[in-house]
Parts: structure tokens; C-alpha cells; sequence
């Protein structure tokens, strides 16, 4: 599953299959025209209508909370946290994403995060959140998380949050475009040597 992962920089990824899945899609090449496109919140660094246009072919699905899918065209479906839905084989959670101790994200928004099961994986992508106590709910095989800090955790809160979910995998994210660098990542690396897998994925097109 990890070769069907995808960091596409920043927070974005694209899960490749049967089902091809983008999540958050920012600053990106053209890729393969998405089914299914997971949005977390509204902000344009997670919500790109010049990158969506990439992407979008005549059956793709937008994933997204209210106010993030309002203003985009095409097919839409809304959630809001502690949701589920399968497309195909492939099943969608949603769960919280805020902010504790900033005011970027507010718990009141609503916005979110996703936990994607494809062929049995269940992959977690936090969005924009700080750790925050549902994620000692949270089961996972791998485990995407912002390490970028001032907008999100930082790398050493986000070695916390990831012992909290205790997934085989974390992968960093959130970093290297518009907070966040490649220190960071090692650091989150580094302080999970010997208790949690940490890969540092390569930025694909």
C-alpha cells in the first residue's frame, strides 16, 4: 500500500488502485482524473479550485464538509464528522480536526479529517488539527500527520499524537510548502526510532 501512496507535497496525497482517491490536492501537476477527492476544510491550501480542475473528470466525486464544497462545481456529497460511506470497495470515515490552543481551526467549524480503508488498510489523513483527545479512538494502519507547527502540531507534539494512535506507519505532512521542513520530518523520525515505523515519503508530480 505504501507504493500506492502518494505525497503530492504539502498535505496532499493521492491513493492509487481501482479507485483513485486525492486528499486535499494543492499545488499539484496534473494527475490522474480522481473518483473520489477528500477535502478537510476550506482553506485554499487544502482547497484549490486551480488544482481541483486538474483532476476532476466527469464522474469524480467531492468529498467535503458544507462550507467547503459550497462554492465548487460538480458532483458533491456533504459530511460532517463521524460519518461513514463506501464508494466501491473503498469505505470513507470522517472524524474531528481542530485546533486546541490556536485560533486557526476551531472545534466549532466542524472540519475534519479521514480514515480511508482501502483492501483492508486503513489510512488516516488528521487535516489541520492539533492532537486532540479523539484520536486515542482512532485505529490505524498508517497514520498521515501535520508536523508543520503554528497552524497544526508540531513534529513534537505530533510524536504524541502518533503514540496515541499507535499506527504500523506514520508518514509526516504539512511541511515543506507553506510551513514546515524537511528538519521537522526528521525530527518526528527521529523521536519515534524503535517505537513507531516513521517514512518519510518522497514528493511525487
Amino acid at each position: 500500500m505504501l507504493e500506492r501512496l502518494h505525497w503530492l507535497g504539502h498535505d496532499s496525497f493521492r491513493i492509487s488502485g481501482t479507485t483513485t482517491i486525492y486528499l486535499d490536492p494543492f499545488q499539484i501537476e496534473k494527475g490522474p482524473v480522481a473518483d473520489l477527492i477528500l477535502l478537510t476544510h476550506p482553506h485554499r491550501d487544502h482547497c484549490s479550485p486551480d488544482d481541483l480542475a486538474k483532476i476532476i473528470g466527469p464522474k469524480t466525486i467531492l468529498v467535503g464538509t458544507e462550507d467547503t464544497l459550497k462554492p465548487l462545481p460538480g458532483a458533491k456529497r456533504v459530511i460532517k464528522a463521524g460519518e461513514k460511506f463506501a464508494l466501491g470497495t473503498v469505505t470513507v470515515e470522517t472524524v474531528p480536526a481542530y485546533n486546541i490552543d490556536k485560533p486557526f481551526h476551531p472545534k466549532a467549524n466542524g472540519w475534519v479529517g479521514y480514515i480511508v480503508t482501502v483492501e483492508g488498510v486503513r489510512i488516516y489523513h488528521a487535516g489541520d488539527t492539533d492532537r486532540i483527545p479523539e484520536m486515542k479512538k482512532i485505529t490505524a494502519d498508517i497514520a498521515l500527520l501535520p508536523i508543520g507547527g503554528k497552524y497544526t502540531m508540531t513534529a513534537t507534539e505530533a510524536v504524541l499524537a502518533a503514540s496515541d494512535i499507535a499506527p504500523k506507519i506514520a508518514i509526516p505532512m504539512h511541511y515543506g510548502a507553506v510551513i514546515g521542513t524537511d528538519a521537522d520530518a526528521r525530527c518526528f523520525k527521529a523521536e519515534l526510532q524503535g517505537k513507531i515505523n516513521v517514512v518519510i515519503k518522497t514528493r511525487e508530480p
